[in-house]
């Protein structure tokens, strides 16, 4: 299948296909002798995520284990599906989502406050998962892979207050959710990921710190793909949080609305993404994968609490 690659140490990476586009939302699956699957993509991406484990030789009863980074939609919208399609699987996601995946009433209302009418061509809807098949992590957590091999999580708020880091015992892989920004692979760039309501600058600074602590040896990024300079990577996703928190302020201590501070932000940072000087469909994906609104608004929402 052309959605699938494969990047060694028994690692796929699985284009989730959101809303139909290539390149935006990945999942991941450990094929070991407990598959695992990382980040299931939205409720519409669950037949494509379906279709590319069974091509792996997944079947239905095969997959032991289903883990998200943290339970936005783009991220966790498919997990009831997948749990369906996959009734041997255990869910694991950290305790503060845990309820929001057996009750997603409230989750997708909020969602649907944000995105409106594209809620369902974005994502779809976030079917229940049955509680009893819900493990909920604490700050740290262990994962069996099977053999041996363990993938552990680590509490990385900022982005999101249900958010983790998984790293693999065998190949020291970083899943790094959105606790370090988006990645662009066609450019190689690298814009922060900001959104409202949890958003809060020092407690992502914190997590990106804890990913240098953590050494891995390469960052699987679920927007979008692997990148094996993790250091430099790491120091970039750091520099972007600065510079976007910063510029921000600003158009917040000028009194600009939202619309404003959005072009004001978008205008003084475009020289950092070589996406947006390249062709329509690559702005297009970079923005699809980390919108300045929702940035900005995410920004703003943080500075109102802190600095009212």
């Amino acid at each position: 299948m052309d959605n699938i690659t494969a990047l060694g140490g028994d690692v796929y990476e699985i284009d989730t296909k959101m809303a139909g586009y290539s390149g935006i939302t990945a999942g991941y699956l450990i094929l070991g002798d407990r598959p695992c699957l990382v980040e299931t993509g939205t409720s519409t991406s669950a037949p494509v995520v379906r279709d590319a484990l069974a091509s792996l030789g997944v079947g239905p009863d095969d997959l032991a284990t289903v883990v998200v980074t943290h339970i936005h939609l783009d991220h966790a919208g498919g997990v009831g599906d997948i749990a369906k399609f996959f009734p041997s699987a255990q869910v694991v996601v950290h305790e503060k989502g845990a309820r929001h995946l057996a009750e997603p009433a409230r989750l997708m209302a909020s969602a649907r406050m944000v995105w409106g009418d594209r809620l369902d061509t974005l994502f779809g809807e976030l079917s229940p998962t049955e509680a009893e098949r819900i493990v909920a992590l604490g700050d740290t957590g262990a994962i069996d892979l099977g053999n041996g091999r363990t993938l552990s999580s680590h509490y990385s708020p900022g982005h999101a207050k249900h958010h983790v880091g998984l790293i693999d015992s065998a190949t020291g892989d970083l899943y790094v959710g959105d606790a370090a920004g988006v990645y662009l692979p066609q450019t190689g760039d690298l814009r922060p990921a900001t959104p409202p309501p949890d958003f809060d600058l020092q407690t992502a600074l914190d997590s990106i710190a804890l990913f240098q602590a953590l050494q891995p040896q390469r960052l699987l990024f679920s927007h979008y793909g692997p990148v094996d300079a993790v250091r430099d990577t790491l120091d970039r996703s750091a520099e972007e949080l600065r510079i976007w928190v910063d510029l921000t302020r600003q158009a917040h201590a000028e009194g600009l609305d939202l619309d404003h501070a959005v072009a004001m932000v978008r205008d003084r940072t475009r020289e950092r993404y070589q996406a947006l000087a390249g062709d329509d469909e690559t702005a297009e994906q970079f923005e699809l994968l980390s919108g300045a609104p929702s940035n900005v608004a995410g920004i703003l929402h943080w500075l109102d609490r802190v600095s009212p």
